[in-house]
Parts: C-alpha cells; sequence; structure tokens
C-alpha cells in the first residue's frame, strides 16, 4: 500500500488523538454521577446497534453480487431498502411515538436481525424482504433512539446541556471507533478466517441481540403525548402542524434532508470519483480513513457544544465547507489532466480528492451531534419520532432517484449538484439562526411585558 495511504491515516490519527487527550477545563463540563452511567449505557446501546449495522456495510453489494446477481438487480434491491424506509418511515415513527419509544428500540433489533438472517438465501424474494425489513429498521434507528435519550434525559432531571455531551460522545465511538474496528472485523470473518460474505451479517445480528438484551433489562419506557397518542392520524396531525406552523422545524428538516442527501450520494460516488480508470484503491483502509476523519469531525463538535457556541452560526460555516469538498472533483476533472492507463495507483487529482473527503466526512462528524443538538431545541416532544421521520421521506425519495439514474449522469454533474445543495443548507441555516434569534427576542420582551403587568392594572 502506497506511504500516501499511511500519512494520511496517520496524521489523522494524532489529530484526534491530540485532541482528545488535550482537552482544557473549558472543554470539559462537570457532570453527576447519576448523568455519567445512564450516558455510558445509550453509549454502549448506540454503539452496538451501530455495530450491527456497520458489519453490514461492506459486504451487502457482494454478497448480492455472489448470489449472481447483476448490477440493475442490486441496485433494485437498495433502492427497495431506501423505498420501504421512505414508505413505512414515518409509520414506525408514529408508532414509537404512540406505542413507546423503548417497544420501537427492541423492534428495530427484531426487524434487523431477521433482515441479517435473510441474507443466507440466495432467493431474489428472500433478499428483497430483508431489504424491506432493514428499511424499516434504519428509520428506526435514526429516530427512535434519540426520541428516547432526549425524553428520558429530561424526564429525568438533567442539566439540557449535558445531553450535547451524551450526543458527541455516542458519534464519536458509534459513527467513527465502532464504524472502524466492525470494518476491520468484517475483513477479518469474511476473507481472513474464510467464513464468507455472510459472516459479517451473522456477527451483526449478535451485537444487535446483545443490544436488546441491555435495552430490555435497563431501560424505562417513555412516550409522547400519550393525548395525541390515540391513533395514527392524531400523530400524523400533530407531526404535521407542528412542521406547517413552525418556520424553524421545517428549515431544520429541509437542511436535514438537503445535507443527508448529499452524504449518501456521497457514500456511492466516493469510489469511482478516486478510482476512474480502475486505478487500485485500498477501499477498506480508505474507509477506515474516512471514519478517522468523521471521529476528528465529532471531537471537534464536542468542544464546540462544551464552550456552549451557537450551533445555529458554527453550522453555516461546516455546510459551505461541505460544499467546497464536494465540488472539488469538479475543479479537479477541468484542471488536472487525467491518464488513460487502465490500472496504477492513485492520480495526483485523485490524492487531492481523497483529501477533500476526508474534510468531508470530517463535517459529517461535526454535523450529527449539531443536528441532534438543534432537533432536541426545536422539535416538539409529543411527536418528535413522526417528525423526524418526516424529515427522512424527501432524504430517501432524492436517494431512490440518484439510485435509478446513477448510470444516467457523469460523476461531475453528480457531485455538482450535491454542492449545491450544501450551499443551500447553508443558506438555510442562516435564516433558522436568523427566526431563532427573533423568536428568543420576542420571548424575552413578552416575559418582561408578563412581569410588568400586575405593577401597572
Amino acid at each position: 500500500m502506497e506511504v500516501f495511504y499511511y500519512l494520511v491515516f496517520g496524521g489523522l490519527a494524532a489529530v484526534v488523538a491530540g485532541l482528545e487527550l488535550g482537552k482544557s477545563a473549558k472543554d470539559r463540563v462537570t457532570t453527576s454521577q447519576a448523568f455519567n452511567s445512564f450516558k455510558n449505557n445509550y453509549v454502549l446501546v448506540y454503539s452496538l446497534m451501530m455495530s450491527g449495522d456497520w458489519l453490514q456495510g461492506p459486504y451487502v453489494y457482494y454478497l448480492y453480487s455472489q448470489y449472481g446477481f447483476d448490477k440493475g438487480d442490486i441496485g433494485r434491491l437498495f433502492i427497495a431498502g431506501f423505498g420501504s424506509s421512505m414508505l413505512f418511515g414515518t409509520i414506525v415513527g408514529s408508532l414509537a411515538d404512540k406505542q413507546g419509544r423503548k417497544r420501537a428500540c427492541i423492534t428495530y433489533c427484531i426487524s434487523y436481525i431477521l433482515s441479517c438472517i435473510t441474507k443466507h438465501s440466495p432467493e431474489y424474494k428472500i433478499l428483497m424482504i430483508g431489504r424491506v425489513l432493514g428499511g424499516i429498521a434504519t428509520s428506526l434507528l435514526f429516530s427512535a433512539f434519540e426520541s428516547w435519550l432526549v425524553a428520558e434525559h429530561n424526564k429525568r432531571g438533567f442539566d439540557s446541556q449535558w445531553l450535547s455531551i451524551t450526543f458527541s460522545k455516542a458519534i464519536f465511538l458509534g459513527n467513527g471507533l465502532v464504524a472502524i474496528v466492525s470494518g476491520l472485523f468484517a475483513n477479518l470473518l469474511a476473507d481472513n478466517l474464510g467464513f464468507g460474505p455472510v459472516a459479517p451479517f451473522d456477527a451483526a445480528a449478535c451485537f444487535l441481540a446483545i443490544g436488546m438484551a441491555i435495552i430490555m433489562s435497563s431501560w424505562s419506557e417513555n412516550y409522547g403525548d400519550p393525548s395525541e397518542s390515540k391513533d395514527l392520524m392524531s400523530q400524523f396531525k400533530v407531526a404535521a402542524k407542528a412542521i406547517a406552523s413552525d418556520e424553524k422545524i421545517a428549515l431544520l428538516g429541509a437542511i436535514q434532508s438537503l445535507f443527508e442527501g448529499s452524504m449518501y450520494t456521497f457514500v456511492f460516488l466516493w469510489t469511482p470519483a478516486l478510482s476512474p480508470n480502475e486505478e487500485d484503491i485500498p477501499h477498506g483502509f480508505i474507509f477506515a480513513t474516512f471514519m478517522l476523519s468523521s471521529m476528528l469531525g465529532s471531537s471537534i463538535a464536542a468542544r464546540l457544544l462544551a464552550r456552549k457556541l451557537k450551533v445555529e452560526g458554527y453550522m453555516q460555516i461546516v455546510f459551505t465547507i461541505s460544499a467546497f469538498t464536494l465540488f472539488l472533483p469538479v475543479v479537479t476533472n477541468f484542471l488536472v489532466p487525467t491518464s488513460s492507463v487502465k490500472g496504477g495507483s492513485i492520480s495526483f487529482g485523485g490524492t487531492l480528492q481523497l483529501l477533500g473527503f476526508c474534510t468531508f466526512e470530517a463535517c459529517v462528524g461535526i454535523f450529527w451531534p449539531s443536528i441532534m443538538k438543534m432537533r432536541s431545541q426545536y422539535i416538539p416532544e409529543e411527536a418528535r419520532s413522526t417528525i423526524m421521520n418526516f424529515f427522512r421521506i424527501p432524504l430517501n425519495l432524492f436517494v431512490c432517484v440518484v439510485l435509478y439514474n446513477v448510470n444516467a449522469f457523469p460523476i461531475t454533474v453528480m457531485f455538482g449538484m450535491c454542492s449545491i445543495f450544501l450551499f443551500m443548507a447553508a443558506i438555510l441555516q442562516r435564516r433558522l439562526m436568523v427566526v431563532s434569534d427573533l423568536h428568543k427576542s420576542s420571548t424575552k420582551a413578552q416575559e418582561m411585558v408578563d412581569e410588568d403587568e400586575p405593577l401597572n392594572p
């Protein structure tokens, strides 16, 4: 493997270690022992849940190809997963608010375990069922767990500022360290030990089962507003009314969809971007480098949140940087000459893009805990899971369209489109900050009026 990859990985690792070991008093928040126990329990469960997801990622496409399916068949399987998340996501989110977030988290484990079991069958219909179950599970993963955490955190009376600590730590481990270890462990099972591409899915099912046991034994149940949870339609009405009546919620949903849509598109595009002439690149090592970059971002986010910097302010910068990094393939395509020789090592343009992609992944690491913090501030508790899954409808629709037309447009056009979306997210983030500040000012003014009223009958 080329020295360049080791230098990038080693440099990122050194920076992450430096940030984590060099935290000052300003970067640390004094918390209670009860909160630390609560936080550690959630982070452990979240890490197990994410390991169940990350273990599957590297071998999904490869497993389907080993069963003899072509690119079109595999593409339809992927579309089924995102389509299932889009169609059923809002329903399961509403059921989480109505029937309980703990039950929804357990449902996630069961659904994903069943999805893993279907990978043992080479039958296309069985695999399609597995993708549908996986789509439902994904909706629960990105809504039910966060909804349970926010409600339980508030119910136990912990400081609202401490919620950022849990978010940052969960993303640092679950979307960073766990992702790296999961990728290496999946490679060990499938290749080094020779168990084949189904082995990582069996390992994922085991980790999900362990996490489910911890949830069942140590988590308490919480719900949305019980007065609004008598039927499913009432939950939809509450969520739709909240989004339509509060510009802050609508802006937050648009920002999330634009960023995550670009992020998932990047997942499909980075491989052909770095190897346009079938260059020999270490995919697993590059993936691990991306995850290390994400850890760097979450470490930076932890510092920003600990110092109580305004999330709405610094996220404008993050989205702008993200837009520039995904525009880099367009620039290099015009300015850097490409080789016509097939194979070989990564090109000079590829190395520039790799550095840009690492920067983008660092922005992703900052995005997750920051968007979680904003959701905890703006989304009402009574329909939290429902609203969060409403946000995922345009996201999943966008990804399905991209997957369906992935061969219809040049890769530079796709990256250019993502860059435009990220610039739009930065503009909407600016608007969200303005609206939020106006709302706080009007609320403060109203409170002052209410205090003066008894003195001036």
